[in-house]
């Protein structure tokens, strides 16, 4: 079997201090982005609306697409390039056009698609896609969306409850909530639309990330009853050791995938790659600098009454910086 940083002793607790200060910046950067910028960019999926995604023979002028649509009463759609200049996105989420819409989810999309194809100036073009979700629909499924999320969080307090001690359940769900924080932070600094596979992509990320700590939560526990006598901290450190080679070997093959499909798979599919690459590392951080840290101080403040590991674990904590 292959083993990769088989009996290391990094002292990785050591540093959680800095971690925290680094995470907490991150965060927020994250939430003065979102002040500052205006909140967050739903997909069509949650407000309503039409998407498209055209293909164009020759380089077209925005200018021209723009005012092709204005005289065809399609006002205030918003007008992207995607992949190459040759490729456009077409965003129309009016009032006007969200009432038509709901009498017709194609209606819209054919609108647009007549509109262009009367200026002959733009040349040949193709849809590649195109996305039309009503008013209704697009609420019905922002409002599935969080209750989603809400679920998940709620069925992963259950299972930590079950599984663990409260000690273990505590710092577990605390570490899940700062995976849950950096990634929407990450999302608007990356400027990432708000939709169902964003949403797919954080419930992905709170499963990863708690699958990571309880297997070092599951070592710690195993080394508590092997190592009775150990301080605490160096408990710590020895389970997350002892769990790296698994670690690194999990995380590399997972960030493989992820950035295949960054790489690789088209612009439909890759906000779920930046947001599941970006979960691998907040997972792996959390686990080590947020959960692990959290325990050591539940520990230290609500020492075990049959095991005289919490005054050294104490002790050992202080003694390091």
């Amino acid at each position: 079997m292959l083993r990769i940083l088989y009996g290391t002793s990094y002292d990785f607790i050591k540093y959680w201090r800095h971690m925290a200060v680094l995470t907490v910046a991150f965060i927020l950067l994250g939430i003065g982005s979102a002040i500052i910028k205006g909140g967050f960019p739903y997909s069509i999926e949650f407000t309503g609306g039409t998407l498209m995604q055209i293909a164009f023979t020759n380089v077209p002028d925005v200018g021209a697409v723009r005012a092709t649509l204005d005289n065809a009463g399609i006002k205030g759609a918003e007008i992207a390039t995607f992949g190459s200049n040759r490729n456009l996105t077409i965003r129309a989420q009016g009032a006007e056009l969200l009432a038509e819409q709901a009498s017709g989810a194609e209606k819209v999309a054919k609108q647009i698609e007549a509109a262009l194809r009367t200026n002959v100036s733009l040349g040949e073009f193709k849809v590649d896609r195109y996305e039309s979700v009503g008013p209704r629909v697009g609420a019905e499924l922002r409002r599935g969306a969080f209750f989603a999320i809400l679920i998940s969080f709620a069925v992963t307090l259950a299972y930590l409850a079950w599984r663990f001690e409260w000690r273990f359940g505590l710092a577990a769900v605390l570490a899940t909530a700062h995976d849950i924080l950096t990634t929407i932070a990450f999302i608007k600094l990356l400027h990432l639309e708000i939709s169902l596979t964003v949403v797919a992509a954080i419930l992905t990320v709170i499963g990863y990330s708690l699958n990571d700590t309880i297997i070092i939560f599951d070592r710690v526990r195993e080394n508590l009853h092997k190592n009775r006598k150990m301080p605490f901290y160096d408990l710590l450190n020895l389970s997350v050791n002892e769990t790296l080679p698994r670690s690194i070997l999990t995380h590399a093959t997972t960030l493989g995938a992820t950035l295949s499909l960054l790489l690789l798979a088209g612009e439909v599919i890759r906000p779920f790659a930046w947001v599941m690459s970006f979960g691998i590392f907040t997972g792996t951080f959390s686990s080590i600098y947020v959960a692990s840290p959290i325990l050591m101080w539940v520990e230290n403040k609500y020492p075990r009454a049959n095991e005289a590991r919490g005054a050294a674990g104490r002790n050992a904590a202080r003694a390091r910086p």
